[in-house]
């Protein structure tokens, strides 16, 4: 008897038709066609629906979420007037309302089938009250969202007082992820210094890097050439990602044919964060504005692996947000011009596949012996759902139905109006 069985799914690689068996929080069959002679205690018709493994957020800000408007509105919206009024804010924090509102966003997340998020939590503060707060949360969560800590210097870990003694600390307390923000301290040469220090420190632990990296629009902030150094000089290939990158946007082409190899050869990642970019990025332009998001399409074709965060949702640096990666991906396709079939497809990957590599997420995807982890989609393909940002139809956790949501279908009331081709009264969103 098997715990479930999804039948008449499709798949985001395109098959359609496909059974799915889940038993002790496993996937234990993926077929086309039924699968003859099982029964399972529940079964569910996907109805030609799109089922995907669940969506996954490598790079968002926890500590700050949900905490737009305090203690004021970030007017100019630039980086640096956001980091200014986090600093003003920091003063302020308690422990209980960071824990409050990131909880509220971990059930906006799994509303919308993410289930995996990579958190930056800020150790600027010796208090370390922030990371307290989010390891809290990371401990309440467990059993549906892989909640993955970055200590991250907001302040800059050579710049701030006691930055180095604080990220460690920081780690001492289960922080899982190195993190740094080289562009932000006070010289070019510190900035590569920070880089150095901090790959050390995460070979000597064993720990997975991830830096914010040249997230300015400054071609000259050259951060990620040493990132891919250090990666490949202390043997942390496959274990180093580059956040951000949006310098790359603004880079001489001569030096990026150098640059786009080094990374490949690295086996650094990159993520872009769609719709913080293209809305930090750019501030000092009149026109034309450049759009600020780092290379998607150049790194994905020179084979670095790329995926694409949400970054923040309603805080000092942007105001909008659901925690909606297909949203994400929308912007990202735009952004990149990625237009086409395979490259829609493949902006579908960077909020997926591509983000549970940087992640390195355990039995994700949809195959034998993979988590029962995975979200129904109203959507026939993966460019359907970035289309529609598409509803929800259910979401699963290692086989436990986590959320779900009632199919969408707008009813037309319209008199005296023939039919056009392809209209229907009643047709689903």
């Amino acid at each position: 008897m098997l715990d479930l069985l999804i039948t008449n799914a499709s798949l985001p690689d395109g098959r359609t038709g496909m059974s799915i068996a889940v038993q002790d929080e496993k996937i234990t069959e993926v077929t086309a066609g039924s699968i003859v002679g099982v029964q399972a205690t529940e079964t569910v018709d996907a109805g030609g629906y799109l089922l995907s493994p669940h969506f996954v957020d490598p790079h968002f800000h926890m500590d700050a979420t949900l905490s737009y408007g305090l203690p004021r509105v970030n007017e100019s919206g630039t980086l640096l007037e956001g980091i200014a009024v986090w600093g003003e804010l920091k003063p302020t924090l308690k422990v209980d309302a960071i824990i409050e509102r990131a909880l509220t966003y971990c059930d906006w997340a799994v509303a919308k089938g993410l289930l995996a998020i990579r958190s930056h939590v800020d150790t600027s503060d010796r208090s370390l009250l922030a990371v307290d707060a989010l390891l809290e949360v990371k401990k309440q969560v467990a059993s549906y969202i892989d909640l993955q800590l970055v200590a991250f210097p907001q302040d800059g870990v050579l710049r701030s007082p006691g930055g180095v003694e604080n990220l460690k600390r920081a780690l001492d307390r289960g922080v899982d992820v190195v993190g740094g923000i080289p562009h932000f301290e006070r010289t070019m040469a510190e900035g590569a210094a920070s880089v150095k220090l901090l790959c050390e420190i995460a070979a000597e632990r064993g720990l997975l890097t991830d830096m914010h990296c040249d997230e300015t629009d400054d071609p000259l902030s050259r951060h990620i050439e040493t990132l891919a150094f250090e990666a490949q000089r202390l043997g942390l290939q496959g274990r180093i990602n580059g956040s951000h990158c949006t310098s790359m946007h603004s880079m001489d082409n001569y030096y990026v044919s150098k640059l786009l190899p080094l990374i490949a050869e690295s086996g650094v990642s990159v993520i872009a964060n769609p719709l913080i970019n293209i809305t930090l990025q750019g501030r000092h332009d009149s026109y034309p504005k450049r759009r600020g998001m780092t290379r998607v399409p150049e790194l994905m074709a020179a084979g670095v692996n790329v995926a694409f965060g949400h970054d923040c949702v309603m805080d000092p640096w942007y105001g909008m947000g659901s925690g909606d990666m297909l949203e994400v991906a929308h912007m990202g396709l735009h952004v990149a011009q990625m237009t086409s079939q395979k490259c829609v497809r493949a902006c579908f990957d960077a909020v997926t596949v591509n983000a549970a590599k940087v992640m390195h997420l355990d039995n994700y995807g949809i195959a034998p012996g993979c988590d029962a982890s995975f979200v129904l989609l109203q959507a026939r393909d993966a460019v359907e759902a970035i289309r529609l940002r598409a509803n929800r139809l259910k979401v699963w956790r290692k086989g436990k139905l986590l959320g779900e949501t009632q199919a969408l279908m707008a009813s037309l009331h319209i008199t005296g109006r023939p039919n056009a081709i392809g209209f229907s009264r009643s047709s689903k969103a």
